[in-house]
């Protein structure tokens, strides 16, 4: 029987480490279950707009009381302060879940009042980051707020 060297040894110990490790950046590019997608598709016409986002938050922040998110067991609850004229905001949801592209949606701002109620049947447990977009009087206004659902 023929002894196996110390060169021998750490040559294949690592030959076998460098295709444990090729082996899982192969099952990881190609397996459909892990997406490797961009948070944004296009990533560079969003930036441009970055100052006019800015702007829409400042104008939320502006408010003496804006909007509130709020969640529970029946969904994501908006709710906007009585003082304000809801008759005349337009908008959308957006709800972004960072585990996977393929539950993101967005919802027209429909109030029923002062509220709107996305169901908790539309939405999976976990962490889901919202953004009001809305517009009232010619101002337009973005509110951000990440939350957990069970």
């Amino acid at each position: 029987m023929k002894k196996i060297n110390w060169g021998t040894g750490i040559v294949t110990a690592f030959a076998l480490f460098m295709a444990f490790i090729l082996y899982f950046v192969i099952k990881v590019q190609t397996n459909s279950k892990y997406d490797n997608e961009l948070v944004i598709d296009e990533y560079y016409k969003h930036d441009t707009r970055y100052s006019e986002e800015m702007a829409m938050v400042q104008n939320a922040a502006d408010l003496e009381r804006g909007p509130e998110i709020t969640t529970g067991a029946e969904g994501i609850r908006i709710s906007f302060p009585p003082n304000i004229d809801t008759r005349g905001i337009r908008g959308k949801v957006s709800l972004y879940r960072p585990s996977g592209k393929k539950l993101d949606f967005e919802k027209t701002l429909s109030l029923s009042g002062t509220t709107m109620l996305v169901p908790a049947s539309e939405l999976a447990g976990g962490r889901w980051d919202i953004t009001l977009y809305w517009e009232l009087a010619g101002t337009r206004y973005k509110q951000k707020k990440t939350a957990y659902l069970p």
